[in-house]
Parts: structure tokens; sequence; C-alpha cells
């Protein structure tokens, strides 16, 4: 039985992932800021346990208790991240730094922790939760877009550099998935918004933003169900896509001349309503 740490499973991708995994045979420790989140997990045979994973002190405590308890960790999955919606020009210093902390720096941390005992197997699994976000940037969501091109790009380099190891890396790049992202970015919007914004004529052109993802979203359910499939698979793709418009978003980055690309996204965020 293969054991996996799966991190941000209080709600959406990370919690249906959970489920999935279990019920495929897996060895699962499901882990989340609040553990009463997840707390309904365990009459299944899913283990929980608490973690922020920018809190490096209970990275460490975690990964020591999996070691003591199961002896191996097969498989991490980076799922836990945060989202914050706003213009570059007004997003407070310590929410960009937020959003790195959670999206980028965590994940390598959690890598560098579980690398020796994979290392020691000659076997293991690294999956980085990006976003076709990370691919295809769009107004008022810059910061979140950055970070997860950053995780996109350091898993290419990990996956390169860990090969000789036995040690998989796979960069998972979802689609719209239904989750509480929109409530959450909408939430921090209305926090960090300044009373007086450069986009005061189309604040509500950034709300609409905030909540985009979750309009016709595929369901973290089918999406858990179809990523877990290909896990089980012998040979794994280096890159998964899965979720509405996880195949449209890189499609148009890659083709559409980007001049042109420039344009239509600043009709279609309304920027032309802006001076």
């Amino acid at each position: 039985m293969k054991t996996v740490l799966i991190t941000g499973c209080s709600t959406g991708i990370g919690r249906a992932l959970s489920v999935s995994l279990h019920r495929h045979g897996f060895n699962v420790w499901a882990t989340a800021r609040n553990p009463e989140s997840i707390a309904d997990l365990e009459p299944s045979g899913i283990k929980t346990a608490a973690l922020d994973v920018t809190d490096s002190k209970q990275v460490d405590a975690l990964i020591d208790n999996i070691l003591a308890t199961d002896g191996r960790i097969d498989m991490l999955i980076n799922n836990a991240g945060y989202g914050a919606i706003g213009a570059i020009a007004e997003t407070p210093a310590s929410e960009i730094e937020r959003q790195f902390t959670t999206n980028t720096f965590a994940p390598i941390y959690l890598i560098q922790k579980v690398i020796p005992t994979m290392r020691q197997q000659r076997s293991g699994m690294l999956i980085n939760i990006g976003s076709v976000s990370g691919i295809l940037t769009s107004p008022f969501s810059g910061v979140y877009c950055a970070s997860k091109a950053a995780l996109h790009t350091l898993s290419e380099a990990l996956r390169i550099e860990l090969e000789p190891f036995g040690i998989d890396v796979i960069t998972v790049q979802p689609g719209a998935i239904q989750s509480s992202f929109g409530k959450t970015a909408t939430r921090v919007l209305e926090k960090i918004l300044p009373e007086h914004s450069l986009y005061q004529p189309i604040e509500e052109t950034l709300r609409r933003r905030a909540g985009a993802s979750q309009e016709r979203p595929t369901t973290a359910e089918a999406f858990s169900e179809k990523l877990a499939s290909i896990l089980l698979r012998e040979k794994k793709p280096a890159i998964i896509r899965i979720g509405r418009g996880s195949f449209v978003m890189p499609f148009i980055k890659r083709w559409l001349p980007q001049p042109l690309l420039q344009r239509l996204l600043s009709r279609m965020f309304n920027l032309n309503q802006v001076n």
C-alpha cells in the first residue's frame, strides 16, 4: 500500500483527491490548517493531520510522524494554495508575499523534506498542483499567475534533477475546478481594494474576476477521479491538464499573437474604460 501525503484537503481538489486515492487503495494522509475541517474523513480510514504548509516546524514534525508511523512516503501532492485577486499596482506587499509563500516556497520546502526518504527508497512521486493561470496570464490575477508559473518552472527543473534517483515529478495544471477559491478571492479583494482605486470605474469587473473560476467549473470529484486514474498508470505524463479551460487557455497562449491577445484581454476586462 503506497503512502501519499496531500496538502490543502479542507475543500475542493485536496478533499476529493483524498477520497479518490483512498478508494483506489492508497494509504492517505490528508492535511489542512484546520484539522476539524477534515475530521469527517477519518472514519473511512483516511489519516488526517493539522498542517499549515507555511510553518516549517509543522512540516518537519508531520514528515517525521508519517515516517515513524508508516516507514515511507511514496507520493507527495502539493495542493494547498492561496489566491488573491487585484491589480498588481494596488496589491499590498504582504498579500504578494503570502501568495508566493503558500503557492511556491512551501511546496519546494515540502519536496526537500521528502526527497531523502524517496532517494533511499529509489522511488517516489512529487505532484505539484499548478494552474492554467500560470500559462495564460490575465489582468487582476498577475500575482497568483506568477506564483503558479514559478511552480511550473521549478517543477521542470526538479523533473530533470531527480530522475537519476527514481523520483518522478508531475505538474498538474487544472482549469476551472469547483472549490472555495472564488469566495476566498472575493473576500480578500474586498479587504485590499483601495477606497480610491485606479480601477474604480471597473470595480465590478474585478469582482467578477475573483469568482470567474467558479463559473461552470468541473466538479472536484470528476477532476480527482480522472487524476487518480492517470496516476495509477505505469507511464504517466509529465504535465496533466484536467478541467474546463485546461486545454483552451494554453492553446490561446501558444497560438494567438501577443499584441492581439493583449487587446482582447484589455477589452474583456474593460480596461478601455480606464484612463
